[in-house]
């Protein structure tokens, strides 16, 4: 008796109970039915598009989820963000299941979607946390780093001054040129720092991950010419273009090209080399920069994404070069993973899952358009 009316409750009940929105759409992308949750949240929906209930959009969504269940039978599960009763922004994740007649042929399709704003809210939470609490992390070490190149400065104005009593004026260019070096790694050291510590939303726009890469390969190019070492770029033909910040993921493949030359140049070996490539796997969009350098040893390997921590040289380099890298891929949904091995080379990656990659504000959608 008790399994009758579960069974009754969930035929009978569970439809206007679930705290889920539950609406079904014919092949026209019209709403035909839907659930008093759905109703609650997105309001009237008699005749009308899903397109326009869940999103306030004149015309189909561009990269349309129910199209393709249409065409293939698939589930599908995706997160999507729409505008609610209110005009307020809401984020959600939405099962897509198709109803198929007894004709084969599929006729309709459910779509019930979980609000997940909270839940987002609380992921960039998250990172605004990490964020904040690694730049508190850095005041030591930016401290250090500005006595460093203090020291430097200090050594330049001695130069000078010495070349100025002493009348000599080797000493005058040697202390000038000390000075030209030290205050130009300060102006890098502390734009780089201003740069990770401010909080920034990406603002993404549909773009051509092959583009990027070669906008990055030739800004290089030359440079690693002069050095000796052979550059190459690698791309997947046929990538889909991505929802991305463009001058950041610039910034983070730029980071990465140019450790690989700095790798490449204190390496002995005849022949160095720096790949970078752009690929496609099960939904994930990977850009990797292979070299073959002198490597990472494993002491440096497990510190490479602290803070002010620097492979190159004393005074070349800041050491927020790979944690600016990894704060924009984690804005952006994705991770960076690395391979090293001393004496043999690099390989870093940066892995975007597509389903993970930030929406557009209804702003910068307006905006592309």
């Amino acid at each position: 008796m008790i399994t009758d009316d579960i069974r009754n409750w969930v035929h009978e009940k569970l439809w206007y109970q679930v705290p889920i929105s539950i609406s079904v759409i014919d092949r026209n992308f019209k709403v035909i039915e839907a659930n008093p949750h759905f109703a609650e949240n997105y309001g009237d929906w008699q005749g009308r598009y899903c397109y326009e209930v869940y999103k306030g959009l004149p015309e189909r969504c561009e990269n349309c989820a129910a199209t393709k269940t249409f065409a293939d039978g698939l589930v599908r599960e995706r997160e999507e963000y729409g505008v609610v009763r209110g005009g307020h922004q809401t984020h959600y994740l939405v099962h897509m299941v198709p109803l198929i007649g007894e004709d084969g042929k599929i006729s309709h399709i459910v779509e019930m979607s979980t609000d997940i704003t909270r839940v987002k809210l609380l992921e960039q939470e998250k990172i605004e946390a990490e964020r904040l609490a690694a730049v508190g992390q850095t005041v030591a070490g930016l401290a250090h780093g500005v006595k460093n190149l203090l020291m430097g400065i200090d050594g330049g104005m001695y130069m000078l001054q010495s070349g100025i009593d002493r009348g000599d004026p080797e000493r005058l260019v040697h202390g000038w040129e000390m000075l030209k070096e030290d205050m130009a790694r300060m102006t890098s050291f502390v734009k780089e720092f201003l740069e990770f510590a401010k909080g920034r939303t990406p603002e993404v726009r549909l773009i051509d991950p092959n583009q990027i890469a070669t906008d990055v390969f030739t800004l290089f190019r030359d440079t690693a010419a002069l050095k000796g070492i052979t550059i190459s770029l690698k791309l997947q033909e046929g990538l889909a273009c991505a929802l991305m910040d463009e001058d950041e993921i610039h910034t983070c493949l730029a980071n990465l090209v140019s450790n690989a030359l700095d790798a490449c140049e204190v390496s002995d070996k005849p022949n160095r080399n720096v790949v970078l490539s752009t690929t496609e796997r099960d939904g994930i969009l990977v850009f990797e920069v292979a070299d073959d350098g002198v490597g990472i040893d494993y002491d440096i390997r497990k510190k490479i994404f602290s803070s002010f921590f620097s492979t190159k040289a004393t005074g070349k380099g800041t050491g927020l070069g790979l944690l600016t890298t990894r704060k924009i891929v984690q804005e952006h949904g994705g991770h960076v993973s690395f391979d090293s091995t001393e004496g043999a080379g690099s390989v870093f990656r940066l892995e975007f899952p597509r389903d993970k990659l930030p929406k557009p504000t209804p702003a910068e959608e307006d905006t592309d358009s």
